[in-house]
């Protein structure tokens, strides 16, 4: 019996020591695996090693996005080649289209001036800033029309009419309302994205799957939890979606809105440079 509690002594020693030695250098055994499991392994840390299988698909998906990649560089190199060498062999009217070339010295020219920074600054923050106002916009207007459904049957229509609405005609009109500063050019731009982004995402919301609603309300769930649970989490992809053509339809709109209502900015560059036949501004 004592020779029997000394070994099982010595035994729950050893597990002890094994184990303190593993706590505190666990880096030694993702290091001995990695060693084993090869370079494919630091695709998957959580993965000890990949199959053949596994690391040639890895491999056909990184080449396919090297590939992407190449062609898009490949396109706009070649389109800025074409444009160039057709310009200069006069197959196309040089002082009309300009060229690559006659662009980057007009931009350089402007840069040296010190002009081109703060009307690129310029555009930049009113775009940046009625994009903001339309992100916020429209989630909390296509929230409220998703939570009130009178709400959203009353007011449904008169946003499919503002969005039918043509802006561009508008903006005189806005620099009556509110006079020719950069507050008209940020509601042109916000109402050139705001009404149809509404509409989008108000349809993307009622468009959720019922049986998930249905499975918070069994559970006993409120409203709130149903919007945070469901509704928003599975329209991230649509938000994001739409904000990205926010931010395009904004620029636009900031850019229409300037070349009404403004002294400085790239809209008024490029209405300018058209007025004074500076094409290579414009």
């Amino acid at each position: 019996m004592r020779a029997f509690h000394k070994l099982s002594q010595g035994l729950r020693e050893e597990r002890e020591k094994a184990a303190a030695t593993q706590f505190r250098d666990p880096s030694g055994l993702q290091a001995a695996s990695a060693e084993k499991s090869g370079p494919d392994s630091a695709l998957l840390p959580d993965s000890p090693s990949l199959s053949p299988a596994q690391a040639l698909y890895v491999k056909k998906i990184k080449q396919h996005h090297r590939l992407v990649l190449f062609i898009q560089i490949f396109l706009l190199i070649f389109i800025i080649a074409a444009w160039e060498i057709c310009s200069d062999i006069g197959w196309l009217n040089s002082f009309i289209f300009s060229s690559p070339s006659r662009m980057i010295k007009s931009a350089a020219e402007l840069y040296a001036d010190g002009n081109l920074l703060g009307h690129i600054g310029i555009t930049l923050a009113e775009t940046f800033g009625s994009f903001l106002l339309v992100a916020i916009f429209t989630i909390l207007i296509a929230v409220l029309l998703w939570w009130n459904q009178t709400f959203s049957e009353i007011l449904e229509p008169y946003f499919v009419i503002l969005n039918s609405l043509p802006k561009s005609a508008m903006a005189p009109i806005f620099i009556v309302w509110l006079g020719n500063n950069m507050k008209t050019i940020i509601i042109t731009a916000i109402s050139l994205a705001v009404f149809g982004s509404i509409l989008n995402l108000y349809t993307s919301f009622m468009s959720t799957d019922p049986d998930k609603i249905k499975l918070i309300k069994t559970l006993h769930g409120s409203r709130i939890d149903c919007l945070t649970k469901v509704i928003l989490p599975l329209n991230l992809p649509a938000i994001l979606s739409i904000l990205k053509v926010d931010i395009g339809l904004c620029l636009i709109g900031v850019v229409i809105g300037e070349f009404l209502a403004a002294k400085q900015g790239l809209g008024y560059l490029i209405i300018y440079g058209s007025q004074v036949l500076q094409w290579d501004n414009f």
